[in-house]
């Protein structure tokens, strides 16, 4: 992108960086509870909706139910309990339409610093727009923009693919005019996007093979809500949202808890549904029974079963093996078989990063996530005024945006009534730490040791339980002694663990 000179420095109270589902819904809270305060949101892409803007492979859907998916403040109206991408995009676009969240939305401006000064308590940030670098200042600044990285997937390094004949496609950078009718397809991976592309692909290709190496929980579950439906028939709206919202909250708190407690029960169960789903013959041992305890990782959701159909129609079927080498006519396994493929979809996963990538100063000195700790799942230690949308990895990813964007506002309305200019983070001179995601998948491990640490202890540890959160975040003490709140030309809080450990 061009530069040309940088415009007028640009100033809102308060900056979102990203108009996904998190951003929008952060606008609204900002508009409904702190209405005094002016925004904007930065938007790096053309369109609004993050990542169901971004991922266009075929299938595309929420792998959480929509009715605590989508918003506590707006009803999810359609009906399927896992809605495809479009759905959801029209969703967030229709939230913000209604909300005239849109006219505040400024497209095509990537941030690429953000730098904290605590002289003036201001934020500045520096983004790359279409005309050019701009500059904006803002009082507070809460970063919406998820948890992995928009410019690439994560891409095992295989050997001899250069040899492969056919077309490898990342689904991260689907090109939305792939024709694959009649061609043989092989999905690498076990995750939700192998889940979701392989029933979707098998409807027109001629055969899709999900080549994995170990083998991921996966459960069928009804694509409408009977409760839901008969709520929705005898009381209004929203109050019918609001009731299926409490339960299903409630049902995957329970069946968590259960996961945790009872694994060897919960294992037990699933492989008994997958066995009547598929049939006597089938190897489920094989193919369906993972390593792990069942949510040690994310579970993979059928919706009405159809992954679970495609392998009883003949249509699709799965190979467990590991990949020895790429050959010119598919992929050659370590137990020797070839198999042939015209398009490889590589589904391995995510490159997780925090903040978008922004690069982010306080002080004059650089910030390295992994010298910081999370507060409440929502701050991080030595960086003043500022929030970062990151969802629940048990439950749907917007319960928990919800709660972090009602805790922003009630700290942005203390310091207006208090005179102070920021809250910053300040850990006690000795804390545990531990990592900050205890999750067995691929994409967390790599991540780690580029993520903030967590604490042992509330408010440091970030709890996996809606509930908790809920009154700790909605209900709790904001000046707790953890969170301080200064006045402009305050001494600077450390901006690292290593720096507050001293």
């Amino acid at each position: 992108m061009a530069h040309g000179g940088e415009g007028p420095v640009q100033e809102r109270d308060v900056l979102i960086v990203g108009a996904g589902l998190s951003g929008v819904g952060a606008a609204w809270h900002l508009q409904h509870r702190c209405p005094d305060r002016s925004y904007a949101i930065l938007e790096a892409r053309a369109g609004m909706g993050g990542t169901w803007d971004l991922f266009r492979y075929p299938g595309i859907r929420s792998d959480s139910d929509m009715y605590t998916f989508g918003y506590a403040f707006r009803p999810w109206t359609d009906g399927k309990v896992f809605a495809d991408g479009p759905s959801i995009r029209r969703y967030v676009e229709d939230t913000a339409s209604e909300a005239g969240i849109n006219r505040h939305i400024r497209f095509g401006r990537r941030v690429t610093s953000a730098s904290w000064d605590s002289a003036t308590a201001r934020w500045t940030l520096t983004a790359d727009g279409p005309d050019g670098r701009e500059t904006w200042r803002a009082r507070f600044i809460m970063l919406c923009s998820g948890y992995y990285r928009y410019d690439r997937g994560y891409m095992p390094e295989f050997e001899g693919l250069e040899d492969f004949k056919g077309r490898v496609i990342h689904p991260q950078h689907w090109p939305e005019d792939t024709d694959y009718a009649g061609r043989r397809v092989v999905v690498i991976g076990s995750g939700a996007t192998a889940v979701t592309l392989v029933p979707a692909m098998a409807e027109s290709a001629a055969h899709v093979i999900m080549l994995q190496r170990s083998p991921t929980y996966i459960a069928a579950r009804p694509q409408r809500d009977a409760i839901a439906d008969f709520l929705r028939k005898i009381l209004p709206g929203r109050m019918a949202y609001g009731l299926t919202r409490i339960k299903n909250i409630g049902l995957a708190m329970f069946f968590f808890q259960l996961s945790r407690r009872w694994p060897g029960f919960v294992k037990k169960g699933v492989l008994k549904q997958i066995r009547a789903e598929l049939g006597a013959d089938f190897d489920v041992e094989r193919h369906f029974t993972p390593r792990y305890d069942p949510w040690d990782q994310r579970f993979c959701l059928a919706p009405e079963g159809d992954f679970f159909q495609a392998l009883k129609s003949g249509q699709a079927s799965i190979v467990t093996d590991q990949i020895d080498r790429f050959t010119p006519e598919g992929v050659r396994l370590k137990s020797g078989e070839v198999i042939e493929a015209d398009l490889v979809i590589p589904a391995t996963g995510l490159e997780m990063q925090v903040g978008g990538g922004i690069d982010i100063s306080v002080d004059g000195a650089p910030f390295t996530a992994s010298e910081t700790i999370t507060y409440r799942g929502m701050m991080l230690s030595g960086v003043p005024n500022a929030a970062m949308a990151f969802g629940y990895t048990n439950a749907s990813w917007t319960l928990k945006i919800d709660l972090t964007c009602e805790r922003v506002c009630r700290m942005l309305t203390h310091m207006a009534r208090t005179g102070a200019d920021y809250a910053v983070p300040v850990p006690p001179g000795e804390i545990e730490t531990l990592p900050l995601l205890d999750f067995s998948s691929g994409y967390v491990q790599r991540a780690l040791p580029g993520l903030p640490r967590q604490g042992a202890r509330t408010p440091w540890k970030t709890h996996q339980n809606y509930v908790l959160d809920m009154l700790t975040i909605r209900f709790g003490r904001l000046e707790d002694g953890h969170l301080q709140f200064r006045k402009a030309g305050a001494e600077a809080a450390p901006a690292s663990l290593a720096a507050a450990a001293e």
